[in-house]
């Protein structure tokens, strides 16, 4: 297993997010902000506490869940595709990197990604409601696991598409719908 190579594709996806902050992690939250206090604000105002829980606290995880789906599926297939898009990709082919490894550095930091943008989302809410998580391990176990199952969604899907409106094909017409009816609100 090529440790350094893994890391030098992690390293470099990790300061793709960090050159573009606003884009990578402010726009998320700040959406995700905007339903928050649309639905938690003018819907929760009008609807009563159920078992004590305030409407606004209710659509946190759902709130967590839809921020976290859609970037792990667009940071993951975003970060394959666009190599591919530039020509650099046969830079890592050349590199003494197997496919796995090459799907762990994309994937592992796409995931890293999307954890980082769901906890930003958890402690925004603390400043709108009052928050208590019931069983936080089961909360860290899901919300790694939905990440890193989407972000190799993400990664086939950059793989899949050959150009841009390919690449927001599945996330907006799957992706999406599949999200507000699961039931995130």
């Amino acid at each position: 297993m090529n440790i350094r190579g893994i890391h030098a594709i992690y390293a470099f996806e990790m300061g793709r997010t960090l050159r573009t902050l606003g884009q990578s992690i402010a726009s998320p939250v700040i959406s995700t902000v905007l339903y928050f206090i649309v639905f938690g604000s003018a819907i929760g105002s009008r609807m009563q506490a159920i078992n004590d829980i305030p409407y606004g606290a209710f659509i946190v995880p759902g709130l967590i869940m839809l921020t976290v789906l859609g970037q792990s599926v667009s940071n993951a297939s975003f970060g394959i595709y666009f190599p591919r898009f530039t020509g650099t990709i046969y830079e890592i082919l050349s590199a003494p990197l197997s496919f796995v490894e090459i799907v762990i550095g994309y994937v592992g930091a796409a995931t890293t990604k999307s954890i980082m943008i769901g906890v930003i989302v958890l402690v925004t809410a603390w400043f709108f409601v009052p928050l208590r998580i019931a069983h936080p391990f089961w909360m860290i176990f899901f919300l790694i696991m939905t990440s890193v199952t989407f972000s190799l969604l993400g990664f086939i899907i950059g793989i899949w598409a050959d150009g841009f409106e390919k690449l927001q094909l599945i996330p907006l017409l799957i992706i999406t719908p599949l999200t507000f009816l699961g039931g995130s609100f």
